[in-house]
């Protein structure tokens, strides 16, 4: 091999250690940079040159030609990707289900008008515990007309406050959903511009490659998702199961909003068939299209724990819940139960259905409408009548119509309650105290036509408060009081509460590790990148002087035969 030919050595040495140098100057420059990943500088040598090829030598005589640059390579491990994605979804999955929980008791703890929910329900139980001692007292009805209507108005704020936390929830579901969206187009564009990059085979997009891998680490928080790379670079993405991104196409995800609620309910577009209107719009059928299956049982060992959007739609629930919503057990189970806001919504609203209903029933009873003993005198058909008092009112339909009774004459009937007829209903929502008894609360009197105080009655309210009967859903067995079964209520939310931020606590701990493990291979130790700084200096000083060496050499030979 020729003096010039080593200089083609000496100069692959110097290029390639400067190619090296830039790499670790890159990687210390972004060693803050979110998503980055380590970048490696893979060496190879060159093919060797044969000097001597007689046949009756043991081997060639080769030459080395010197050091190729052959790659810059992003170091990262498969594995640890998937388990940091897979992880990363279950923690958002019970972080964001340890937020609706948390939430809920905040609601429930809320402060209305200076009072809990509990304090105003305890007041007017007090309030009734004082009619029992003097019904007839002008003060003490005042004072429980006042009462009656704190607890009404704070049921209401407290129900109202899981109703607006359902429509914050909704917020962050679409949120999610564009974010979605919008990270799988992002992907299939970083593929394509990816492909062009690489695929002359010289050059590695590894810059692109590092923003690609940040948007599945979002995706794999937000849902649960598979994905994998093919020869040409480009990566595929399946979501809850279905196809996301594809080569050359994205699967977008619609949203189908109730009418009544607002609430949106994620759809695979590509899946649901749909109706063009007259405006041009489409409408359409989402029924087996849905992109989260909520029906599942949440298990670990079946991965259903993973992605907070499936954890703000099972928090959400698909309705305001009511009591109704307690009376069949599978329905429950199924529907309501899952659901951490439907739950309580339909638990604290059979606390005040049971406790305005009890009261208006024993009034009900007590009244006689035809001597007009608590009731209320209005026009029917023009002629002037009686019907039972009601303490608590529906604010659209009346509690009575009048009609023929059982035993064939006319007479004042209560009307049924019908779960298809929200406005039926004696829910949370749907209830206000009497507006002639908060103007004149005398009416409510129990001065019987003989002129004797009816302390029966009186005490049969006080008694209601007292009585076992309330289950806190078809699962529990055990019967409260009105005060015990939201004590009860409480309790339970604090321990769900309790047991999700365990399991919230112990996940994130699992992430960290995963982090932690996945970081050794692809983070930037700056004390392992100076290391090989130093190295790659040292290698390009030497290819230097190895020049410098070769240099003299011809120059001592030129000069000796121009001699």
């Amino acid at each position: 091999m020729s003096l010039m030919a080593n200089l083609y050595v000496g100069k692959s040495g110097l290029q390639t250690s400067q190619n090296a140098l830039n790499t670790t100057a890159h990687n210390l420059s972004n060693v803050d940079t979110a998503g980055y990943t380590r970048q490696q500088v893979l060496q190879s040598d060159y093919l060797y040159t044969s000097i001597s090829r007689s046949s009756s030598a043991i081997s060639y005589k080769q030459i080395g030609e010197g050091v190729a640059y052959a790659a810059v390579r992003q170091v990262r491990d498969v594995f640890l990707d998937q388990t940091y994605r897979r992880e990363a979804g279950r923690s958002s999955y019970y972080a964001a289900s340890y937020r609706a929980m948390n939430e809920v008791e905040g609601v429930l703890g809320e402060l209305y008008n200076g009072a809990t929910f509990s304090n105003s329900l305890e007041e007017f139980e007090e309030a009734i515990g004082e009619l029992a001692k003097t019904p007839t007292d002008s003060v003490v009805l005042g004072l429980v007309m006042q009462r009656a209507s704190s607890f009404i108005e704070g049921a209401q704020a407290v129900y109202q406050g899981l109703c607006d936390y359902q429509d914050n929830l909704n917020l962050q579901v679409q949120t999610n959903i564009n974010k979605i969206n919008r990270y799988a187009k992002q992907i299939q564009g970083l593929n394509e511009q990816i492909i062009r990059i690489e695929s002359g085979g010289q050059e590695h997009a590894n810059d692109l490659r590092d923003v690609r891998n940040q948007l599945l680490d979002e995706l794999g928080g937000m849902a649960k998702i598979t994905y994998k790379e093919d020869t040409y670079g480009n990566v595929t993405v399946q979501l809850e199961g279905h196809d996301l991104v594809a080569r050359d196409f994205v699967y977008e995800i619609g949203m189908e909003e109730d009418d009544i609620t607002g609430f949106v309910t994620p759809f695979w577009i590509v899946d649901a068939k749909y109706t063009v209107n007259a405006d041009g719009k489409r409408e359409y059928d989402t029924e087996g299209a849905e992109v989260f299956n909520l029906k599942q049982r949440i298990s670990s060992d079946a991965n259903t724990d993973v992605g907070g959007t499936k954890a703000l739609l099972l928090a959400r629930g698909d309705k305001r819940a009511n009591y109704t919503d307690l009376e069949d057990e599978t329905t429950y189970n199924k529907e309501i139960a899952p659901s951490i806001i439907m739950n309580i919504q339909a638990e604290f609203d059979q606390l005040v259905h049971e406790v305005t209903t009890r009261i208006n029933g024993i009034l009900s009873d007590a009244a006689d409408p035809s001597t007009g003993y608590l009731c209320e005198r209005i026009v029917v058909n023009g002629v002037e009548t009686y019907r039972p008092i009601q303490l608590f009112q529906k604010k659209v339909t009346d509690g009575y119509t009048y009609g023929q009774g059982e035993n064939g004459k006319d007479d004042w009937l209560y009307n049924a309650e019908d779960p298809d007829a929200s406005e039926s209903l004696y829910t949370t929502m749907n209830l206000i105290v009497n507006p002639d008894l908060l103007r004149e609360p005398t009416k409510l009197n129990f001065m019987m036509i003989n002129n004797r105080e009816d302390y029966k009655t009186a005490a049969e309210l006080a008694a209601a408060f007292q009585v076992e009967i309330l289950r806190l859903n078809p699962n529990v067995t055990m019967r409260s009081n009105f005060q015990d079964y939201y004590s009860d209520l409480v309790e339970q939310v604090a321990n769900t509460g309790w047991v999700l931020n365990d399991i919230n606590l112990s996940q994130q701990d699992t992430l960290e590790a995963t982090c932690y493990a996945r970081e050794q291979i692809v983070g930037v130790s700056s004390d392992e990148e100076l290391t090989n700084m130093v190295k790659f200096q040292n290698a390009y000083n030497a290819s230097s002087r190895y020049i410098n060496v070769v240099n003299e050499m011809l120059e001592h030979l030129l000069n000796s035969l121009a001699g």
